[in-house]
């Protein structure tokens, strides 16, 4: 199990890949983010996104998920307060296959809480092609190995 100290400033962390279905863009879109460019691929192509999208809190989703199995269920991950920064830079769409990274970003113990530490990460989802999509900034508690 990773703490605190098994994560330095600039470490890069693979967390996996998703790949995104018709389907499930469209069963996410009707219980949470019914518009019609997520619904339907003919709606889609009308759209400034050009085709049947993800809801960008569906891929922000998918990246949490992928930091949660890629990184925090592999560590000593206490909890998380903070969400400083999220961008959806590219729309999803169906077929494409997500790769998630995390990069710490800053690091300091608790001052209240010696045994925690706390990360400032940033969070990436990008596709086969290296292109970017979701970018999300924020904090994850970590236990301290020997406080």
């Amino acid at each position: 199990m990773l703490h605190y100290e098994d994560y330095p400033v600039g470490l890069e962390i693979d967390l996996g890949s998703h790949h995104v279905t018709a389907e499930e863009i469209i069963d996410y879109a009707r219980e949470f983010d019914p518009q019609p460019f997520h619904l339907s691929e003919a709606a889609g192509k009308q759209s400034i996104l050009g085709g049947l999208a993800a809801s960008g809190w569906q891929s922000s989703a998918i990246l949490i998920r992928l930091a949660v199995t890629g990184m925090a269920n592999k560590s000593a991950a206490m909890a998380s307060n903070a969400m400083d920064e999220g961008r959806w830079i590219r729309p999803v769409f169906a077929g494409e296959t997500l790769h998630g990274k995390g990069t710490v970003m800053a690091r300091r113990v608790s001052a209240k809480r010696p045994e925690m530490g706390i990360l400032t990460m940033r969070w990436e989802l990008c596709n086969d092609k290296g292109e970017p999509k979701v970018e999300i900034t924020g904090v994850q508690f970590i236990r301290v190995r020997n406080p």
